[in-house]
Parts: C-alpha cells; structure tokens; sequence
C-alpha cells in the first residue's frame, strides 16, 4: 500500500489513475509521495517515508529540490502537459499587445449610460486602439522547449517570421521545430531582428532579469516583449522606463507584480498561462504515472534534481540506489550484492551534477541481508529494494 499526498486540488483524472493499492489524502503523516502544484514546501518538514514529490505543471520554485537531493527525493515535473495551454495565451498576448483590445474593452465600459450617444462615442474614440497586424512582423521565441515550439510554429502559421534561440535546443526539441523557423546563433540577432519576443526560458542565476536596460537597448524601437516564464526574467524597473519613453510598445506578462500594475501599455494577466481544464488534466494525469512508476518500478522520467533512468522489470526483485556522482560507487555497490549471493541479472546508471541513480535486477539470495551493507557505502544516499 502506498500513501499519496496531496498539497493542492489535484485533478480527478490524475488521481484515477492511482489503484487501490494507492490512499490519496490531503492530510498525513507519512506518504511516500506528494503530488502539489502551487502550495509551497519550503517551510516543511519532509517526513522521512517521502520518496517522490511531483508537481504537476513545469516550475519546481515551489519545492526546496536541493534538500531533496540531499536526503534522496526524487522531485518530478510535467513538462509539456500545459504546453498548449499556454501557447495559446502567448498567441493571445501578441494580439493584445497589438491591437490595443484591453485598453479599449476598458475605455468602452465607461460610456455605459450614454445612450444612443454610445455608438456615436464609439466611432469616435476608437481611433485610440489602433493597433498593427501580426501578420508579416517578426517574433522572436527565446527557448525553445515545449512551449516555445509550440508558439514559434503557430506564429509562423499565422503569418508571422519566426526567429528562435535556444543553445540547449535537445534533438527531441528540433524535431517538433518547423524547418521554417530562422535559426537566431545569439540573443542579439533576436534583439536587433524581431518585432516582438516573447521569453520562455526558466529562471536562474543565468537568466534572471536577462531583460533589462541592456538588452532593451538592443532591441528594435517600438518592439513588444512577452513574458509567460517567470517575473524576475525581467526587470520592473527597465521595463517601466522603456514602456513609458516608447522603446517598448507594450509588455505582456503573466506574473504580474505591484510594480507593473496600473502602468499604461504594460498588461498584466492573472498567471492564467496553464489554468485551463485540459492543462490541469494533462499536469494531473502525467505527475500521477510518474509517481506511480517510480514507487513500483523505480523508473525516473522527467525528474528535475535526479538522471532518467528507465528499464523494463527483470530477475526477481531490484534494488534502486540514489548516490553521490563519486567514484567506485557503483563498484561497491556490486561487491556487497555479491558479497550476499546476489546475482545481477541488469542494471543501468546515470549520472546528473553531483547526484547518480543506479537499478539493478537481481536474483538468487534476498537482497535484504545486503541492504546494511549497501547503506554503509560512502556516497549512498537512499537504497529502496522493490520485490
């Protein structure tokens, strides 16, 4: 039996996929696993039968990932899950940032009480939110992970030339990517070429604030910067600067923050980027399998702090060990199985920074009597045998 919990709403498709070998609650005391999606786990104590923690959408800033790693807790995403979702709302951003439509949805509603004078104001007001087409302008993607795929092939659909950046573009990646695409070799070509831009990078010590006074100076005047990522890709100061000289024509940002609220040209979504039915399904379905995988087979898929390592089940039990990147490990590791009259029938490990997963199959002897010997090894973190 194994204990689900539950920090957040979880989708009810997500948790259907759970057997009745799985109890999902909201409140205990010791899961082998947490499914959360925004609540915030940095203030708790992580109980020692945790082994997992999926989010269900793409950012983990919620999750303290490196005490996890320390005390060998494999942390899971759902990357790609609400990928659509929000290539949508970035479409709908370029129209936005446009067209002008929420500046005139706002000035419309205050002609309420006007009468049939209203559709004479109207006519007369709206040349106030002329706006231009997207179609033939140059958008600029920086990131080219699920959801900049997404959108740089819809912009070029809809007419649009497309630039993308990305110095981590993984195979998997271009294969998605149209051919159509113009490959950017740096930031700059994407400053100096593209109408609008839009960010969908994470954030790091690398990439925060990486829009700023500098690199606003290198863009086009009058260009439009979308921002569906995270807020401190950009800096609010800067950005309020070049919005009100008119070097940035408009800002859209999903993240909204005190400072950038109320500012003329700056529209600030609620973070609605993943907040669709289908989003919440796909994020809930996908942490759910992940989970499900890891505590019965010991498979680790789209983990954020451990390697990918991933096998079909052989011999009669096997032992999963998540260690340190040191050497003799994984020797070790074989000794004591030997040792004990374990023999192992497969095995595969990975390595990522400083952290490694290793699954070994095994058969002969239980392994049990070996599971002191295993923990004693410098460099071991977490041993877990699955029968």
């Amino acid at each position: 039996m194994y204990n689900i919990l539950t920090l957040n709403k979880i989708s009810k498709t997500g948790l259907q996929r759970f057997s009745d070998q799985y109890v999902c609650a909201d409140s205990m005391e010791t899961p082998d696993a947490v499914l959360v999606r925004s609540a915030s786990m940095h203030e708790m104590e992580l109980p020692e039968s945790l082994l997992a923690i999926a989010r269900a959408g793409a950012g983990v800033n919620n999750i303290p990932v490196d005490k996890c790693s320390e005390e060998g807790i494999v942390v899971f995403n759902t990357p790609g899950a609400n990928a659509n979702a929000v290539k949508e709302l970035v479409i709908a951003g370029l129209l936005l940032s446009s067209r002008k439509v929420a500046a005139g949805i706002d000035w419309v509603k205050t002609l309420k009480g006007k009468g049939d004078e209203a559709a004479k104001l109207v006519e007369k007001g709206k040349s106030a939110f002329v706006g231009p087409e997207i179609q033939g302008k140059t958008l600029g993607v920086v990131g080219l992970g699920a959801i900049g795929i997404l959108v740089a092939n819809a912009a070029k659909s809809l007419g649009m030339e497309v630039y993308g950046y990305d110095p981590f573009l993984s195979v998997d990646a271009a294969w998605g990517l149209s051919r159509n695409i113009k490959h950017a070799l740096s930031l700059d070509d994407i400053y100096a070429n593209c109408d609008y831009i839009t960010v969908h990078v994470p954030l790091n010590p690398d990439t925060k604030e990486m829009i700023n006074a500098e690199s606003i100076a290198k863009m086009k005047d009058g260009v439009r910067i979308l921002n569906y990522s995270r807020a401190a890709l950009v800096n609010n100061a800067d950005i309020i600067e070049a919005v009100g000289s008119g070097k940035v024509s408009a800002y859209v940002t999903d993240f909204p923050t005190d400072e950038v609220l109320g500012v003329e040209n700056i529209i600030a979504i609620p973070h609605l980027g993943a907040s669709t039915p289908e989003s919440e399904d796909n994020c809930a379905r996908m942490a759910a399998d992940q989970v499900k995988d890891y505590l019965e087979n010991g498979n680790i898929i789209n983990s954020v702090n451990l390697p990918a390592v991933s096998m079909a089940r052989s011999g009669d039990a096997r032992v999963c060990v998540i260690h340190k990147n040191i050497p003799s490990v994984i020797t070790s590791v074989t000794g004591v199985l030997s040792e004990n009259g374990v023999n192992i029938e497969n095995m595969q490990s990975k390595s990522r920074k400083d952290y490694a997963y290793t699954i070994l199959d095994i058969t002969g002897s239980s392994p049990d009597a070996a599971l002191q010997g295993l923990t004693a090894i410098d460099g071991i973190i977490r041993v877990r045998v699955i029968k």
